[in-house]
């Protein structure tokens, strides 16, 4: 990892990661960021929290400094929030880190042969304050890199352009009509166990169903 993309203080903070799950267990130390920003991962260094967007970003920065391609992968849903998880690869198989304000969207571990096998682990886990299973679709990989020429690691400035361009890509169906009217609500316990110790303001209020 060329050092030039952080200066000293923020390389030093990233090599503390020697693996991946290190840098899970940060995101989940520090708060939750309820606010519709997408700040850069050396301002969630400085603020001490992250959004799921900022987490992504924040997790393939530091994956990189690892030796990692800095890859995320959007994940789009129905009445819900989208998710944002940062891939990583480890003998072949994928895994990933993600910053969520509920508790069941976060760490995989690399043991999924394919991105949607990867994806689908999350599918159960995925729904909305009511129990609605909502993840629907998947993005390619999202290289990073792409975005060095405008500081995506350091900058100040908002980085909701790289949301823009997330929005724009082509995204991977997981589900169709008839399969969705046939999903069961999430369990009463999981539900609980999902949203314990959520950020109230960070909750996403969808629309009750008739």
């Amino acid at each position: 990892m060329n050092k030039i993309f952080f200066d000293d203080n923020d390389f030093k903070f990233f090599k503390q990661f020697k693996k991946p799950f290190d840098i899970q267990l940060y995101l989940n130390k520090i708060k939750y960021n309820p606010d519709y920003i997408t700040n850069s991962p050396h301002k969630v260094i400085i603020e001490q929290k992250a959004n799921c967007f900022e987490g992504a970003l924040f997790a393939a920065a530091a994956l990189r400094t690892m030796g990692f391609k800095p890859l995320i992968v959007d994940m789009m849903s129905e009445n819900d929030d989208d998710h944002v998880i940062a891939l990583f690869k480890q003998n072949n198989f994928y895994g990933a880190i993600a910053k969520s304000n509920t508790r069941l969207l976060r760490f995989r571990e690399p043991v999924y042969k394919s991105l949607r096998e990867l994806v689908m682990s999350y599918f159960d886990f995925y729904f909305n304050i009511f129990g609605e299973k909502s993840l629907r679709s998947y993005s390619n990989p999202v290289n990073l890199s792409m975005f060095d020429n405008k500081n995506w690691m350091t900058t100040d400035e908002d980085l909701e352009f790289i949301g823009d361009y997330l929005y724009s890509i082509k995204h991977h169906k997981i589900i169709y009509s008839k399969q969705i009217k046939l999903l069961s609500i999430a369990e009463d316990d999981i539900i609980n166990s999902c949203f314990s110790g959520a950020i109230e303001k960070g909750i996403f209020k969808p629309q009750k169903r008739k």
